[in-house]
């Protein structure tokens, strides 16, 4: 009996030491899980921030040549944007807005005819900016090309063939007139006459010259006055009034300068002759 007491008092202790057992291995497996999952999660963590790594350096390298780049080319005076283009294709600069945008000749809305010369002048600003001539998109006078004067700048073109025959500037404040009547006198039938004031038109004019300008086709010539603005295509030998003429007052109440009105500009089309007209 005593040995079956023994034993019975026994066994619970086994019991229990086995239980604690058990519940000290579980929990040994927990942490062993637990650590196992803290370790794998460092290891997807790790492999991420790798991942990551690549592309952020790359983009790094990018930006950092992009900036060389920009820095050379604003230094060297080079073009930026072929940077963007390479790198970004779908990217383009806003073009920057030119006068005279090159739709069609001399930057008219529309194209001229057939048997037509594209024209466009300017005439001058005040005594500061020269006038400017465009024949077929091509500049003939300009301030830019150092063949501008004042008083009246006169062009002569072929009338057949729209050959630029010559250039010249007339002063009309201190100059003398027959040099202007010596250059209109001998004018060949059908020779065009581009022409645009700066600064004064018109002190020295004398009445054989406004005569002159009037067998050319202009009707404002007898009243261009004092520092007017003017702008006139003519031609020799022509029969009705030309239509290709604009005129600017010199008025102290509408004067857009200190003294001078502004800048006339006129655009067209001047029909060529045919050499049997000629």
């Amino acid at each position: 009996m005593q040995r079956n007491q023994s034993r019975a008092h026994f066994t619970p202790s086994l019991l229990l030491s086995g239980n604690f057992l058990i519940e000290a291995e579980q929990h040994q497996n927990t942490q062993h899980i637990h650590g196992g999952s803290v370790c794998i999660l460092n290891k997807i963590c790790s492999l991420d921030i790798m991942r990551l790594a690549g592309p952020l350096r790359a983009v790094a390298v990018v930006l950092l040549v992009g900036l060389t780049w920009l820095l050379a080319s604003s230094i060297l005076g080079g073009d930026s944007g072929s940077f963007m283009k390479i790198f970004f294709p779908g990217a383009e600069e806003e073009p920057t807005p030119e006068p005279w945008q090159h739709k069609y000749k001399c930057g008219l809305s529309a194209p001229c005819p057939p048997k037509h010369l594209a024209f466009r002048l300017v005439s001058g600003a005040a005594n500061v900016i020269g006038p400017k001539f465009c024949l077929e998109d091509k500049i003939l006078i300009s301030s830019v090309k150092n063949n501008v004067g004042r008083g009246l700048n006169v062009a002569l073109v072929n009338g057949v063939t729209g050959e630029l025959l010559e250039i010249q500037a007339f002063d009309m404040w201190e100059g003398d007139v027959s040099d202007l009547l010596k250059f209109l006198r001998p004018l060949h039938e059908g020779t065009l006459v581009f022409v645009a004031s700066f600064d004064d038109p018109a002190t020295k004019l004398n009445d054989e010259a406004r005569r002159l300008f009037e067998e050319l086709g202009s009707t404002a010539i007898k009243e261009l006055a004092f520092r007017d603005s003017w702008v006139f295509v003519g031609a020799k030998g022509i029969e009705n009034k030309s239509p290709f003429e604009q005129r600017m007052k010199n008025s102290k109440s509408s004067n857009k300068y200190e003294g001078w009105p502004e800048s006339l500009e006129m655009d067209g089309c001047v029909p060529l002759r045919t050499p049997l007209e000629s």
